[in-house]
């Protein structure tokens, strides 16, 4: 038996075999994942042979004679915290150097989320647009019609003197509107209309739908000749001597 060849070993008063490494690959469910591309930063790095250094979290701050933070809340040297501003010669005198400071720090802000996300779009192979709107898929030919159709009636006049383009078709399935009766003009259709409903309210004989009652009436007979059946008594079999 190949058990008992491998080496054993003693276990809290057990002797226990030591198995061999597995050699069987198990199937996986999903692809081995690839390596994660570098940034561009990393690719200039790497180019330049500039190698990473890490930094100390504490740094000394010259201002108030004691250690602080390097980045974040109440670090160091913080530019945003000082109370006066020396205006340089070329810039304007008028102008407010904190409010410009603060500007520019948000444009920092927003360059570096822009070059994160180019860089997670790089990643994953997407088109990212240099400048401008996102792009936007495809539209079909409905959808474009709609939007010609929509775009002519949001006039003040509901579109009803915008013109057509040449070559251009009538969108289909845009809604139907509700019509309404002239106001003025032959009184003949609204005048029928109010008389049947008069004549309706006033005739004695009520109006039937006979589908109805015929269905009314099925149901009633079903009903009677099931509760006559659970009614009857059942048929008793013999007794046995």
């Amino acid at each position: 038996n190949e058990l008992w060849k491998l080496p054993t070993e003693r276990v809290e008063e057990v002797i226990v075999a030591k198995l061999p490494e597995p050699t069987t690959r198990l199937p996986r469910e999903k692809p081995v994942p690839k390596p994660r591309p570098s940034t561009k930063w990393e690719e200039f790095a790497k180019l330049k042979g500039i190698q990473k250094k890490k930094k100390t979290n504490l740094v000394w701050d010259d201002v108030h004679k004691e250690w602080k933070r390097r980045w974040g809340y109440k670090r160091a040297n913080d530019d945003t915290k000082e109370w006066l501003i020396e205006v340089p010669e070329t810039a304007d005198p008028n102008e407010d150097q904190f409010s410009k400071r603060i500007k520019a720090k948000k444009e920092r802000v927003a360059k570096n989320e822009l070059n994160r996300l180019r860089n997670i779009a790089r990643g994953q192979k997407i088109k990212v647009p240099g400048v401008g709107l996102a792009p936007t898929d495809q539209q079909s030919k409905t959808e474009l019609g709609k939007a010609i159709h929509v775009a002519k009636h949001s006039t003040a006049s509901v579109g009803k003197f915008q013109g057509n383009l040449p070559k251009e078709k009538v969108p289909k399935n845009m809604g139907k509107k509700r019509k309404f009766e002239p106001l003025i003009g032959d009184f003949s259709v609204e005048k029928r209309k109010h008389l049947d409903m008069l004549n309706i309210m006033d005739s004695k004989k009520p109006r039937i739908d006979i589908t109805k009652a015929v269905n009314k009436q099925m149901r009633e007979e079903d009903r009677q000749s099931g509760f006559q059946k659970r009614k009857s008594p059942g048929k008793k079999g013999r007794k046995g001597n």
